[in-house]
């Protein structure tokens, strides 16, 4: 009866300590899991952060001719196109003739045209991806079935 009760004592405690281990692990994930969610952008506002210096700098020159503010705007573009990249927010932009797809395009209107049925005309506004996840559909004109 002794040898039985201290076995059921010591199967008690590895229980309880199981127990505690268990919370603890359960108490670290909620807590990585938190500061993953708090701190998830801090990567994607950094990148952004030229961007905004730059569009700033833009506006305090008063000087500037027409080709000097476009070639500003384009290099700002570029910035902001490399700090999506960076984050892995993709765009996307069907080339003409490439099969419609319902998962990445939304099509705004149905023209004939000499293509093959059910083919991208014209992109009137790209789409956007993150990480194979669809942000925004690409609008799309496609072509009429036959």
């Amino acid at each position: 009866m002794a040898a039985l009760s201290a076995k059921n004592a010591e199967l008690m405690d590895q229980f309880m300590r199981a127990q505690a281990e268990m919370q603890n692990i359960r108490r670290r994930s909620e807590e990585e899991v938190s500061k993953a969610r708090k701190f998830a952008l801090e990567s994607f506002a950094e990148n952004l952060l030229p961007v905004c210096d730059s569009l700033e700098a833009g506006l305090h020159h008063q000087d500037q001719t027409v080709e000097q503010i476009r070639a500003g705007a384009e290099a700002t573009l570029r910035q902001l196109k490399a700090a999506l990249e960076r984050n892995r927010i993709l765009e996307i932009n069907p080339t003409a003739g490439t099969k419609f797809d319902p998962h990445q395009h939304q099509a705004i209107s149905v023209v004939p045209a000499d293509q093959e049925p059910n083919t991208v005309v014209t992109v009137l506004q790209k789409g956007y991806s993150i990480a194979e996840r669809v942000l925004r559909p690409a609008l799309v004109t496609v072509t009429a079935p036959k």
